[in-house]
């Protein structure tokens, strides 16, 4: 591998805004747990007239960057390369920067989402609804194409977005109907629901949550629990947060930009929890 963990690495994560950013700790409980004293994680406002810039100067001590938005699909254009995963959904959150100078993107969001899963005991279901057709939700498509065997609804609140994800369907081979939000009460009663959506937009949904819920998948993590999370979790329902989502795409970029397999994942979810009680 090329990394050398003796030495003094940097890595970071860029977005805008970013003061929210539970990545560094996540990243910074690995390194001590991996005895990577040499190593140090940040986090930089970069938005994406600032990015091409921040890029060039950038010295040999990086040795890798997490992204969020809004610079996860503008920073293709600046990469040497880019995985197979990050291709399927024009999407890169992990940047590794490699002894001979070459970019190279992935994205850790789609193998987290699925790893996140099955540490819940969901490896497989028959059909699933996903809530909203942003970009988490084009990424939620691209999990499910590993773990939905079946048809795949989509709430979502124009005839845009409507289109938007049948077209991410069809690039991704999962079967996507699409459905109006006015509906989605009826994507409670899926085996597997994924809500992307804005924190919020979902608290009205949380009274027409079954007596006997399956499994919901809720991307976010700051504020939680959400309003539907807390009434699916008091039915008996499954939740999967997005805590276990960041950790689990956060464990991937460790092992990519370190060199060091497996990263830590349970010091890395318990400064997690830490972080956000605090806040």
């Amino acid at each position: 591998m090329r990394v050398r963990a003796a030495e003094a690495r940097r890595a970071a994560v860029l977005g805008s805004p970013i003061a929210h950013s539970l990545s560094p700790v996540l990243h910074r409980a690995a390194y001590r747990e991996l005895g990577l004293d040499g190593w140090s994680y940040d986090r930089f406002e970069v938005d994406e007239e600032a990015l091409p810039g921040f890029l060039e100067e950038l010295g040999g001590e990086w040795a890798g960057l997490s992204l969020t938005m809004p610079l996860k699909r503008a920073v293709i254009p600046l990469l040497d390369g880019i995985s197979a995963t990050a291709a399927s959904v024009e999407a890169v959150n992990t940047v590794v920067l490699t002894d001979d100078g070459r970019r190279v993107g992935d994205n850790t969001d789609i193998p987290g989402m699925v790893a996140a899963l099955r540490e819940h005991g969901i490896e497989q279901v028959e059909s699933a609804a996903v809530l909203g057709a942003g970009a988490t939700a084009s990424s939620a498509l691209a999990a499910l194409a590993r773990v939905c065997t079946g048809e795949v609804v989509a709430y979502v609140r124009s005839a845009e977005r409507a289109a938007e994800m049948r077209q991410w369907g069809e690039r991704l081979d999962v079967t996507v109907r699409t459905a109006d939000w006015a509906d989605a009460e009826q994507a409670l009663r899926a085996p597997l629901v994924i809500a992307t959506t804005p924190a919020g937009t979902t608290d009205a949904l949380a009274a027409a949550v079954p007596e006997r819920p399956a499994t919901l998948f809720d991307v976010l993590y700051d504020p939680w629990p959400t309003g539907l999370a807390a009434r699916w979790s008091a039915y008996g329902g499954a939740v999967v947060g997005g805590l276990d989502l960041l950790v689990h795409q956060a464990v991937l970029q460790v092992e990519q930009m370190t060199g060091r397999s497996p990263a830590p994942l349970a010091a890395m979810r318990k400064a997690g929890e830490h972080a956000l009680a605090r806040r």
